[in-house]
């Protein structure tokens, strides 16, 4: 089995709407099906060789299909990927703060959607592909996505104030502000935020929030490799208890969180990847 996930930072023009990108490629591999989970990022994915093919949607009305790129929404339950043994690309987490600017359009307008890269970026989305395929090494594949996605980016476009301080308030606390907490500390009502977060960002506030608190326990059970008494991360996260966090787990991974380890130990970074992630540019 041959396994590679490398974590870069965006270039500054990029970072404020991108947190990382991750190139990833995997050979060798017993065919299976990968869970894509609900995080605090839309996905943006360059593939190199293979395309990627969903055979589940978050939306399930959606049918399966294949994607040399593809942008997907913020969801609250998984999509299911279909691999082979041989995967290759560059994954990008997007702020949904940043969709305007750099998918031009609203993250709300993405909520639960899987889209072909094309449908959203134009052909920006084939020179993407067609140019991180030919490029040698990780580095210049990185520089290529930096010089795409600054060529694309349009600083003005911006949600409302009030909205971006509502996101940035959850994900720094992990999800631990209540949906009037948050209103209290914007000066809008909780019905008026409600309705410009979701449109912004395409959850509400309290489903935010379950999402940013189940992304920081799945990144802690994940970088304790599986190992982490799962009481002591439902307190590190928030969770009531144990049973909480396993039936919030259950509900946004379609499965308890030992037997998503157990299943998916072969796809998640390693910790010594993602210690690495602040210094990898």
């Amino acid at each position: 089995m041959d396994s590679e996930h490398v974590l870069w930072r965006p270039a500054p023009a990029v970072r404020r709407y991108a947190a990382w990108y991750t190139g990833y490629a995997q050979h060798e591999l017993p065919p299976g099906r990968h869970r894509g989970l609900p995080s605090p990022y839309l996905t943006l994915i360059v593939t190199i060789g293979r395309p990627l093919r969903v055979v589940a949607h978050p939306d399930p009305s959606a049918p399966p299909a294949q994607y040399a790129t593809i942008v997907g929404g913020l969801h609250v339950v998984p999509a299911l990927i279909e691999q082979d043994g041989t995967e290759a690309g560059i994954q990008v987490a997007l702020s949904p703060l940043g969709a305007r600017a750099l998918l031009g359009l609203p993250a709300g307008e993405l909520a639960g959607a899987d889209l072909d890269g094309t449908d959203v970026l134009g052909p920006l989305a084939a020179e993407l592909h067609e140019r991180v395929a030919l490029a040698e090494g990780w580095a210049a594949r990185f520089r290529i996505v930096d010089e795409l996605l600054t060529r694309r980016a349009a600083p003005d476009r911006a949600p409302a104030p009030e909205v971006s301080f509502a996101w940035q308030r959850l994900c720094a606390t992990g999800g631990a502000l209540s949906a009037a907490e948050l209103a209290g500390e914007t000066g809008w009502s909780g019905r008026y935020l409600a309705r410009r977060f979701g449109v912004e960002i395409g959850l509400t506030p309290k489903v935010a929030g379950r999402v940013a608190r189940f992304d920081r326990a799945r990144r802690l059970l994940q970088s304790a490799a599986g190992g982490r008494p799962l009481a002591e991360l439902a307190v590190a996260c928030g969770y009531y208890d144990q049973a909480h966090l396993t039936r919030e787990f259950t509900a946004l991974a379609g499965l308890p969180p030992a037997r998503w380890w157990a299943e998916e130990f072969r796809n998640v970074q390693s910790p010594q990847a993602l210690a690495g992630a602040d210094s990898a540019a």
